[in-house]
C-alpha cells in the first residue's frame, strides 16, 4: 500500500461539505481503519494518473468481491422465498418476467447505495444524520428500525421453521427462535477474524441455497419452454395481481439500502484520488450485478419448482413456509435424499444468513443515526432483543395455530412497505447533490430513471397498503387512527421529496439547503 499524505485534505472524500469539523474523527464509522481490506497499491505505485481508473484487474475484482454478496442475501431471505413459492403456486410461470425486472430495479437502487458509500466515505444513516434536522432524522431512524425489526422477525421465524423441519418436529418453533437469537454472537465471533473470513461464511451459505434449490429444480423437472416464455413475455391478470405486487414489493428492503452503503466501506480506498474512487465503483458494480444475477437464479428455482408442482391445484392457495416442505414431500416423494430436508437446509441457510446481515444492518443504522460508539456486541444485543421478544410471542402462539404466521407475515409485509420511501427518497436526494457527491453525483438521465423506479415501487407498495387496510381495518376509531397516520405519513414523504428536488430554497419555512454537521 503506498504511503498516504499527511494533510487533512488528503483524508477527505471528494466532496465539500461532509467533514467540516475537527470532531469528525470521533464520529461513529462503519469500519475502523484496522478492519478494512487493503486494495490500493496491489500492482501499481503512486506515480500514475489518478484522474481515471486503473486498468481492470481480476485480482482487484476478487479483493472487492464480498459486499455485494452480503447485500444480495436480503433478496433471498425467507420472506422472499415465501413470495416466490406463492407466486409459482398461484401464478405459475407467468410472473418470472416480473421477478427479473424487479431484481433489475433492486440492482439499480443497491448500486446507488454503493455509489453513495464509496464516493463520500460515509454510509446512508450517517449522511441522513447530517442532512436532516433532528426531528426528521429521528423519524427516519425510527422507521429504519421498524423496517429492520419487521424483516428480522420474518427471518428468525424462517430459521425456526427450518430447524423444526430438520429435527423432525422434535424442536418446536420457540426453541428454533432461541437458537437463531444467538447467531449475532456467532457473527461477532467470526468478525474478529476479519471481514474476508466473515464474507467467506456468507459465501458458503449462499452456495448452500444455490445447491439445495437447484437440486429441487432438478427433481421437479419444470417445462423449459414455459419457463423461458415466462421470463421473456410479460403477462399479468387480475387473479395474480396480489402475487405480482408481492414480487416487486419484497425486492426493495429498506434496511438493505442502509446496509450496502456501509458494507462498501470495508475496503481501504484513497478518496483523494478520483481514479481510485471510480475504480472501486466499477468493481462494486460488477460484483453486485453478479451477486444479484445469482439471487435471481435462486429465486427462479424456487418459483418454478412450485409452479410445476402446484399451479392449478387445490393446494395452491394454502402453501406457505411452514407447510411447503410437506407439500413438496407429498408431490415429489423421498428420492435419494428426501426433498423435505433439502428444502429445510435451503431455508435454514436463507434464514441464518439474513438474520446475521440484519444484525449487521442494525449496527450501522443505530450507530449512524445516533452517532453511537457502543461496542458491537452491545449494539447487536439491542438490535436482536427488539426482534426476538415479539418473535417469541408469535412462535408460542403459532405452535397451536398455523393461521397465525400468515396473518403475521401480512402485517410485517405492510410494515416494511410503509418504510420504503424513507430509505429511497433520502438516497436519491443525497446521490443527486454535488455538495455531497462531488464529481460522482448521478447525471440527469440516471436521476430520472432512479426517480421513476422509486415512484413505481412506492406506488406498488401503496396499492398493497390500500388493499390490505381496506380488507383488514374495521371500526370508526381504528379508521380515524389510520386516516390520521396516513395524513402524517404522506406529509412527511412530501417534505422529503421537497428537499430532494431542491424546492426548499423558495420555501422559507423549510431548513436551509446547506449541509450541516449539527444536523439542525
Amino acid at each position: 500500500m503506498p504511503p498516504r499524505e499527511e494533510s487533512e485534505e488528503s483524508e477527505r472524500p471528494l466532496l465539500s461539505g461532509a467533514h467540516d469539523s475537527e470532531e469528525d474523527t470521533l464520529d461513529e464509522t462503519a469500519y475502523d481503519s484496522s478492519e478494512k481490506v487493503v486494495i490500493v497499491g496491489i500492482e501499481d505505485g503512486d506515480d500514475g494518473d489518478w484522474s481515471t481508473a486503473p486498468p481492470f484487474s481480476w485480482k482487484k475484482l476478487w479483493l472487492f468481491t464480498g459486499p455485494g454478496f452480503l447485500m444480495s442475501i436480503a433478496f433471498l431471505d425467507p420472506g422472499n422465498l415465501e413470495g416466490d413459492l406463492q407466486a409459482g403456486a398461484i401464478a405459475g410461470y407467468s410472473l418470472l418476467w416480473l421477478l427479473l425486472w424487479a431484481t433489475a430495479m433492486g440492482l439499480l437502487v443497491q448500486l446507488l447505495a454503493a455509489r453513495l458509500g464509496v464516493a463520500t466515505g460515509r454510509h446512508l444513516a450517517e449522511l441522513c444524520r447530517d442532512e436532516y434536522p433532528k426531528w426528521a432524522r429521528m423519524v427516519l431512524w425510527v422507521m429504519a428500525e421498524l423496517a429492520l425489526i419487521g424483516a428480522d422477525i420474518q427471518e428468525v421465524i424462517g430459521s425456526a421453521i427450518a430447524i423444526k423441519i430438520l429435527s423432525n418436529g422434535v424442536l418446536p418453533l420457540w426453541s428454533g427462535v432461541i437458537i437463531t437469537a444467538f447467531d449475532c454472537f456467532i457473527f461477532l465471533f467470526l468478525e474478529n477474524y476479519g471481514v474476508r473470513k466473515l464474507e467467506a461464511v456468507f459465501a458458503v451459505l449462499i452456495a448452500t441455497m444455490a445447491i439445495t434449490f437447484a437440486w429441487m429444480f432438478g427433481e421437479a423437472k419444470p417445462n423449459g419452454i414455459e419457463l423461458l416464455l415466462g421470463i421473456l413475455i410479460p403477462k399479468l391478470s387480475s387473479r395474480t395481481i396480489k402475487q405480482a405486487v408481492g414480487v416487486v414489493g419484497c425486492i426493495i428492503m429498506p434496511h438493505n439500502v442502509f446496509l450496502h452503503s456501509a458494507l462498501v466501506q470495508s475496503r481501504e480506498i484513497d478518496h483523494s484520488k478520483k481514479g481510485r474512487v471510480q475504480e472501486a465503483l466499477n468493481y462494486y458494480s460488477i460484483e453486485s450485478t453478479v451477486a444479484l444475477m445469482l439471487s435471481f437464479i435462486i429465486n427462479l428455482f424456487v418459483t418454478t419448482v412450485f409452479a410445476k408442482g402446484f399451479y392449478g391445484t387445490e393446494q395452491a392457495n394454502n402453501i406457505g413456509l411452514v407447510n411447503a416442505g410437506q407439500y413438496l414431500q407429498e408431490k415429489y416423494g423421498g428420492g435419494f435424499f428426501p426433498i423435505l430436508y433439502i428444502w429445510g437446509i435451503g431455508l435454514l441457510a436463507a434464514g441464518q444468513s439474513s438474520t446475521i446481515t440484519g444484525t449487521y444492518a442494525g449496527q450501522f443504522i443505530m450507530g449512524g443515526f445516533l452517532n453511537l460508539r457502543l461496542k458491537k456486541w452491545i449494539r447487536a444485543l439491542i438490535t436482536r432483543s427488539c426482534a426476538i421478544v415479539p418473535t417469541m410471542i408469535v412462535a408460542l402462539v403459532f405452535d397451536t395455530s398455523e393461521d397465525t404466521l400468515d396473518v403475521m407475515n401480512e402485517w410485517l409485509n405492510v410494515l416494511q412497505s410503509i418504510q420504503i420511501p424513507f430509505a429511497l427518497i433520502p438516497l436519491l436526494c443525497l446521490v443527486s447533490k454535488e455538495q455531497i457527491m462531488g464529481a460522482f453525483k448521478i447525471g440527469p438521465v440516471l436521476k430520472v430513471v432512479a426517480w421513476l423506479v422509486a415512484a413505481l415501487v412506492i406506488v406498488i407498495n401503496g396499492y398493497l397498503l390500500v388493499d390490505f387496510f381496506s380488507s383488514e381495518v374495521n371500526g370508526l376509531l381504528v379508521g380515524f387512527f389510520i386516516c390520521t397516520f396516513t395524513a402524517a405519513y404522506v406529509a412527511f414523504i412530501i417534505y422529503l421529496v421537497f428537499r430532494a428536488v431542491n424546492f426548499y430554497p423558495w420555501l422559507p419555512f423549510l431548513p436551509s439547503k446547506r449541509l450541516s454537521n449539527t444536523g439542525g
